[in-house]
């Protein structure tokens, strides 16, 4: 199970390691202006919408704009966070990720409802946007296993008051 655990909290890393760079550097391109960014994050973005086709990108539905919003002023934050609690084993990381999880996975749900419904995406596009909502489902997982059975046996086996020398 330690060795399971240990590839999920990778494979989650770098999930969390892109969306740290991809929501500041691409998705609030949404909402500011181009001359924010450099040329070459903005062909970035540009070259992204063409190339996969993503209407959302381009015609800014509502409800993706919310979306969005949602991953830059909770979900970026709370990428960071899982990052560190990853690196420095923190107790905590099983309910930010449970957090992560839960959110990524409620917005993939409306994303590719809208994605499907409508008969505009490509397949391409589909593919894209897919995994996000494995690893969501992956991170909400993640957040239910218990942290470490070594840490609860290390505590039990511990004197609950310690022991007073004899003179």
């Amino acid at each position: 199970m330690g060795a399971l655990v240990k590839l999920i909290d990778a494979i989650l890393f770098l999930f969390f390691v892109v969306m740290a760079l991809a929501a500041p550097l691409i998705d609030s391109q949404m909402f500011l202006s181009p001359e924010f960014y450099p040329a070459f994050l903005v062909d970035l973005k540009q070259w992204y919408t063409t190339e996969y086709g993503d209407y959302l990108f381009a015609e800014k539905p509502h409800f993706f704009v919310g979306v969005v919003w949602l991953e830059l002023l909770f979900l970026w934050p709370l990428s960071i966070v899982n990052i560190f609690g990853i690196l420095c084993s923190k107790p905590w990381f099983n309910t930010t990720c449970l957090i992560y999880g839960v959110s990524i996975a409620t917005s993939m749900t409306a994303v590719l409802a809208e994605l499907m419904g409508s008969g505009k995406a490509s397949e391409k596009l589909m593919m894209m946007y897919s995994p996000f909502m494995g690893l969501g489902v992956l991170a909400f997982l993640r957040g239910l296993i218990p942290s470490s059975s070594k840490t609860g046996l290390a505590l039990s086996k511990r004197p609950a008051l310690p022991r007073k020398k004899r003179a």
